[in-house]
């Protein structure tokens, strides 16, 4: 059977494809950028020119970043931004995007914090690619959940030998060559593993 469409509309999507790429990788950028307290990281997804509506913060990419990250090192000892769904509109060189987020964080005083919402940014693909000229976010919902141990990351003194969380550039993410550094082990009551704490 032949395919449908010519080499040109074969080349159309794949051009479109990889922009689509280009937009998903450059949001995954700004989300463990937040996380990792990554300011150059950060700013490498947004125009110089960009505004970010983000509740209390509406103003350049560079202001929020540093406010956000003052509030989140007051509040929160850890936080993680993960992207879920995710819809792509490309119109030339522009693209409006819709991301579902849901945020955790663990609080300074233990607790943990959770909360969903979207992103809805406008990317303008200029001479440094595809980054955000506009972001407007919408929060959902957030509460809190008691904290648990995890057994299978309880009581082990080397558990951190490989580098530990950090909101900087010593978390372990940035570490080269990624390699390990503690004793291979294998637990013997594995049940209890699975057994929340």
């Amino acid at each position: 059977m032949e395919r449908k469409g010519s080499d040109w509309d074969q080349r159309a999507t794949l051009e479109r494809l990889v922009d689509r790429q280009d937009i998903l990788d450059c949001l995954t950028r700004i989300a463990r950028a937040v996380d990792r307290s990554d300011r150059e990281l950060f700013l490498s997804g947004f125009h110089d020119d960009a505004v970010l509506d983000a509740g209390g913060f509406v103003n350049a990419p560079d202001r929020v970043f540093d406010g956000a990250r003052t509030g989140h090192e007051h509040g929160q000892s850890s936080t993680l931004h993960n992207l879920l769904n995710h819809t792509c509109e490309i119109d030339g060189a522009t693209a409006h995007t819709e991301t579902y987020f849901f945020f955790t964080g663990v609080n300074r005083d233990g607790t943990n914090w959770v909360g969903g919402g979207r992103y809805l940014d406008r990317f303008e693909r200029r001479e440094d690619g595809w980054r955000i000229a506009f972001r407007y976010t919408l929060m959902e919902w957030s509460g809190f959940v008691s904290p648990a141990t995890v057994p299978l990351f309880d009581n082990l003194p080397d558990l951190h030998r490989n580098g530990s969380p950090q909101r900087s550039h010593s978390d372990p993410s940035y570490r080269r060559p990624l390699i390990n550094l503690r004793d291979l082990r294998f637990p013997d009551d594995v049940e209890r593993l699975g057994e929340p704490g």
